[in-house]
């Protein structure tokens, strides 16, 4: 656990360096020459103090950092902490991510959610050893060429890799930024943006830039948060005008939540002989080169009852082409994924004597790859999580056929 040192603010000389902040305008784009030197010299001294020990800040391998900052797109810390001893133990390098089954890395992510940064990953690696010898490059242009990786992530690899001035902009440098120029527009739109990247760079030092870097986001993970900033702790307090003017709350300006969109789906697991059916997900569904069972939307919650029976029967027809008889409804799951709220109605049902694929499936990710495998194989297939759910509760449902 990381402590926070708590210091006295420090004193600064004068208003000079404290950029203003009036009415409703959007706030400084730019600070004083002197203001960044003491806000660079605050923020390093803070980080020597505090800087949580991370695994991938004890390697300046390009590729470690580059799964660490994937990883941590969108995911928690202490989460990826789970994750990412596991994946450089199973890929310790570019080559040995390239040469690997799409299934095994897709395993090897799994619960990490956001399964397309995986597969871009592996696509990149293939990549870098067909292009760059297995070499992850230190060419800006080289890197952002590679799929999955933008400016942000292709920034921060490079600054902390190989210490080049590339500026970075992500979720908690966006936060601590805006605050630092008491910029009230929107921080989400182009312009916004724009003003922001710009700040980024203009902040950065010549030199340290990857540890000026971690700095800041840094800061911003444990100190400035979106609510209740650490403002008695902060190292920049004294410098920022969005403490001064108390608009924690209003800067950066808040971002609208998306609407929740309810979705009703029915899983179906078949059983035939011993074994299970398995479908992979294609590249415009959800869990795109996942396994799963056959799942599909449904329009009415009328499993349970017979005349239910036949949206099931239809739904697992029409995306495999497999008949099967009788679905008994065996439970509910309900999860969240991104701004969907989703109601999973499970089933069980067996394989009507045909073969798999003798009707012609009509639905159009129908062509997607089935396979029948034994139940002690789903371990060595990438599942989503409540496809994981199902397959642990085979043994006490199948039993009941």
């Amino acid at each position: 656990m990381t402590t926070i040192v708590h210091r006295p603010r420090p004193k600064v000389r004068g208003r000079r360096l404290m950029p203003a902040v009036h009415g409703n305008a959007p706030g400084l784009h730019r600070w004083p020459r002197d203001w960044r030197r003491t806000a660079r010299r605050r923020l390093l001294a803070w980080y020597r103090r505090n800087a949580r020990d991370l695994p991938w800040r004890r390697s300046s391998d390009p590729y470690a950092i580059w799964v660490s900052e994937i990883m941590l797109q969108q995911t928690q810390v202490a989460t990826v902490l789970r994750y990412y001893p596991r994946f450089m133990a199973a890929f310790p390098t570019a080559g040995a991510l390239a040469k690997a089954n799409e299934n095994t890395v897709l395993r090897t992510w799994e619960g990490l959610g956001y399964y397309r940064r995986a597969r871009q990953m592996h696509a990149a690696a293939k990549g870098i050893l067909a292009e760059h010898a297995g070499r992850f490059p230190s060419d800006i242009d080289a890197v952002r060429r590679l799929p999955g990786i933008g400016r942000y992530t292709a920034g921060a690899i490079l600054s902390i890799a190989f210490d080049q001035r590339q500026p970075i902009l992500e979720a908690n440098t966006i936060r601590l930024l805006s605050r630092l120029l008491a910029f009230r527009g929107n921080s989400a739109s182009a312009a916004g943006r724009n003003i922001l990247w710009r700040a980024a760079d203009d902040l950065l030092p010549t030199n340290g830039c990857g540890r000026f870097n971690q700095a800041l986001m840094e800061l911003g993970s444990l100190i400035c948060t979106p609510r209740k900033p650490k403002c008695d702790c902060c190292p920049l307090a004294a410098l920022c005008p969005t403490h001064r003017a108390r608009l924690h709350d209003r800067i950066p300006a808040p971002r609208r939540r998306p609407a929740v969109t309810e979705i009703h789906e029915a899983a179906v697991i078949v059983v035939h002989r011993g074994k299970i059916l398995l479908r992979q997900c294609g590249d415009a569904e959800r869990w795109s080169g996942l396994w799963d069972f056959p799942r599909f939307a449904i329009t009415k919650r009328e499993g349970r009852k017979a005349e239910g029976a036949r949206q099931i029967v239809e739904g697992v027809l029409r995306l495999t082409g497999v008949k099967i008889t009788r679905p008994r409804h065996v439970d509910t799951l309900r999860h969240g994924v991104t701004r969907f709220r989703i109601t999973l109605d499970c089933y069980i049902a067996r394989r009507a004597p045909a073969a798999v694929r003798r009707h012609a499936p009509s639905d159009t990710n129908a062509k997607a790859p089935l396979r029948l495998i034994a139940p002690m194989d789903l371990h060595s297939y990438p599942l989503s999580s409540t496809g994981r759910t199902l397959a642990g509760r085979l043994d006490e449902w199948t039993d009941t056929l």
